[in-house]
């Protein structure tokens, strides 16, 4: 898909520029707040969706970080398998991991895990909400239960939990949310219709609490990562519900999770605010969204055609 959008952007390079500028600007600003960090070591550190993906490395990361890391997931085996893997990692002066069995998917029992992983280390300090859903299928072909169901752990999941944690961190004057999103949170591509309408609403969510919490001490970050190397396209969901059950190439040949989640965890300590995480092709697809909407809509028009892409 990659190369299919640069030759159809290639006659308008020469528009391009400003973006090459602010690229290179973002670089050096970046450089310098990362000269300005915090310590890990200590905090404790919520992750959902700890059992596989991206936030199985972000957790394995900020365990390396030495942090207090509280491993969620609706999984016990997989939880424990990951659990085993950090503490076989050598890392010997880490704080032991946690283990809280949570459905994100289940929103009213989220307060009391949330109660429960209050008791584990009297205080939670950073919430990494990486749960999530990827659906695959065209509006046409589509269950409205779909829909449901991605919006329910991809959205709902992400505000729940974060209206469980926050009370307290206002209370304490001090926390930090993060919400892996995604690029198709930033701009969407054509068959990920529900998935890319669950991370802008989750962008939406994240960029109206930032405002609301700046002057209570809290942080708030969102990722947002191009395509990862991970199983999703397996267990993604297709028309009517079902597993998907292929690889993607397009994910095979992303970025490594554990590059991105270092990435992740770089931006927590910085406290950034906004992060993308994907080559110079998707960085371009949002500026054009943005500033050259017209050229944006037709490459995705292109992208709908193309058979080789689903």
């Amino acid at each position: 898909m990659l190369s299919m959008i640069s030759s159809l952007v290639a006659p308008f390079w020469i528009l391009l520029g400003p973006l090459a500028v602010v690229a290179l600007m973002t670089r050096v600003i970046s450089g310098i707040v990362k000269l300005r960090r915090i310590s890990l070591n200590g905090k404790v550190v919520l992750i959902t969706g700890a059992s596989s993906g991206i936030g199985e490395s972000v957790a394995a990361e900020f365990y390396r970080r030495g942090a207090k890391v509280i491993l969620s997931s609706r999984r016990q085996s997989e939880l424990n398998r990951v659990m085993e893997s950090l503490i076989n990692s050598e890392q010997s002066d880490a704080y032991p991991p946690a283990i809280l069995i949570m459905d994100v998917s289940d929103l009213d029992s989220i307060p009391a895990k949330v109660e429960e992983a209050y008791r584990i280390h009297g205080r939670i300090d950073i919430v990494v909400n990486s749960a999530g859903v990827l659906s695959r299928a065209e509006v046409i072909e589509s269950s409205l239960s779909v829909y449901q169901e991605v919006m329910q752990v991809n959205y709902f999941g992400v505000v729940a939990l974060t209206m469980a944690v926050l009370p307290r961190m206002i209370q304490n004057k001090r926390g930090h949310i993060v919400a892996i999103s995604s690029v198709q949170g930033r701009m969407a591509i054509p068959r990920r219709s529900a998935y890319a309408a669950s991370k802008h609403a989750v962008v939406a969510f994240m960029d109206s609490l930032r405002a609301e919490v700046a002057d209570a001490g809290i942080y708030v970050t969102s990722i947002h990562p191009g395509y990862v190397k991970t199983n999703i396209a397996h267990v993604s969901l297709t028309a009517q519900g079902d597993a998907y059950g292929q690889e993607d190439p397009n994910i095979e040949q992303g970025y490594d999770p554990v590059d991105v989640a270092n990435e992740i965890c770089d931006a927590v300590e910085c406290n950034t605010q906004d992060l993308v995480i994907a080559p110079f092709v998707p960085n371009l697809l949002i500026y054009l969204r943005t500033v050259f909407p017209a050229l944006h809509f037709f490459i995705m028009k292109r992208i709908a055609k193309s058979e080789n892409y689903y």
